[in-house]
């Protein structure tokens, strides 16, 4: 008896459990698991672990690669004063560009809510995702275009412009000297040496326009008649020649709407404007004053801002990019929105709270977790601009937009030869994220374990 139960352990002893293959917590075996992921490891090895690694390593090396430079290259970056310009504008991109789309977005968001086309509204406005950053590119290229009639913006700019403040009539434009005694006077102005008396018409001939380049349909010259202060302006000059310069000659052409002024003293005490045949009639208080043609006959068109220049570059390029990345923003928050327990809003607004006080104090709260996913998503992304930048920004001022994305092409493929430099750029960047990166991440496993 005693060696059978020896031989089982005894009375009471438990059996002993077989050892089986270890399992996951999903019951899988841990070398199906890995079997499964490899394919997907490799993919990850290859297209991330790997690149990292060489650029990091390549980044240690000199431009062509044949000798160790350690950190160099890192010190040749802060050094250089396109990459300082790179570094900034690439600061300005993630402090600005991400902010004001999010905000837009929230904005669009909560609007399209009260708008009876709402869905059509968010349809327009998401439309420039579906565009690539290369077309976007060429569309602001032209929007922001200095010529008014081809650039949108420029056209609205001097459109209101033009509606405040007069234009000029007659851009470049002068009196002959060799016959006339207007003289230049300051400001763009000419005055007459001599004084202008009632009954003795005043000429002021001008010179310095091609007569086919007159605006409108202009009518030939006249003198003035009358017995008051009177005169005539008008082009001093016709094709194919003749006449006698200083005197209003058959098929030389009125010059309409050249404001005149009488002065005294230095001061104006009288003001009008040539009639369509030249002609211009002052009041009694002229006679005696010098007359003087205003700087803002003569005074070049307005055109608009030079959106493209180096003042403005980057500011203009972040507004492409606002118009195409708000609808991505709107979309994204207005899921949220759709998922606020409306109950809540309700109960602010009977607890006597205005609109204002319910999106600020309600519904901004609610949709932080949303709003900062949207955040974190567009800084990422404005780190890496590279395509509006190098399209949008002309040669002249593409230094000046230059950004840490175009940096990197630049030393390494547009002239600079210098993959070292280039890898190195590429670190940064790299570097860059990671914070980013790691405070999403945070806040995904803070979202998972509630």
């Amino acid at each position: 008896m005693a060696s059978v139960a020896n031989s089982t352990g005894g009375a009471g002893a438990l059996p002993t459990p077989s050892v089986s293959p270890r399992k996951s917590v999903t019951k899988t075996r841990l070398w199906v698991a890995v079997l499964f992921l490899l394919p997907a490891l490799v993919l990850l090895g290859a297209l991330v672990v790997y690149p990292i690694g060489w650029s990091v390593w390549r980044s240690l090396y000199d431009a062509d690669g044949s000798g160790f430079v350690g950190l160099d290259n890192y010190g040749d970056i802060f050094s250089n004063d396109a990459t300082l310009t790179a570094v900034k504008n690439t600061a300005i991109w993630v402090a600005v560009a991400p902010a004001v789309v999010t905000a837009l977005g929230l904005i669009f968001a909560v609007l399209t809510e009260r708008v009876r086309w709402g869905t059509a509204f968010k349809l327009i406005v998401f439309m420039p995702m579906a565009i690539s950053m290369l077309a976007a590119g060429i569309i602001f290229r032209l929007v922001y275009s200095a010529d008014p009639d081809q650039g949108v913006a420029n056209a609205v700019v001097t459109t209101v412009h033009d509606t405040f403040v007069d234009s000029s009539v007659y851009p470049k434009a002068r009196p002959n000297a060799a016959v006339s005694d207007l003289k230049a006077s300051g400001g763009g102005s000419f005055t007459s040496t001599g004084t202008v008396r009632a009954g003795t018409p005043a000429l002021l001939p001008l010179v310095g326009i091609a007569p086919n380049k007159l605006p409108g349909s202009p009518e030939g010259a006249k003198a003035a008649t009358g017995d008051g202060v009177t005169g005539t302006v008008w082009l001093d000059f016709k094709l194919g020649g003749g006449g006698t310069k200083g005197q209003i000659d058959a098929g030389e052409k009125a010059l309409k709407g050249v404001k005149v002024e009488a002065v005294k003293d230095g001061k104006v005490v009288a003001s009008t404007k040539s009639g369509a045949d030249g002609t211009f009639n002052l009041p009694g208080e002229a006679d005696g004053a010098q007359l003087r043609l205003p700087g803002s006959n003569f005074s070049a068109p307005y055109n608009g801002i030079d959106w493209l220049g180096p003042a403005l570059i980057t500011p203009a390029i972040i507004g492409a990019y606002v118009w195409m990345w708000a609808g991505f923003a709107m979309i994204l928050i207005a899921a949220g929105l759709a998922g606020v327990d409306r109950n809540l809003l309700e109960a602010a607004r009977v607890d006597g709270a205005n609109e204002w006080q319910v999106f600020r104090k309600v519904t901004v709260p609610m949709l932080a977790p949303v709003l900062v996913v949207v955040l974190v998503t567009l800084m990422i992304n404005v780190m890496k601009i590279f395509d509006l930048v190098y399209i949008i920004a002309p040669q002249p001022s593409q230094d000046d937009a230059n950004v840490l994305a175009l940096q990197l092409f630049q030393s390494s493929f547009g002239g600079g030869a210098s993959y070292g430099i280039g890898s190195a750029i590429g670190v940064i960047l790299l570097l860059l994220v990671l914070p980013v990166m790691w405070v999403n991440l945070r806040r995904l496993r803070k979202e998972r374990e509630r």
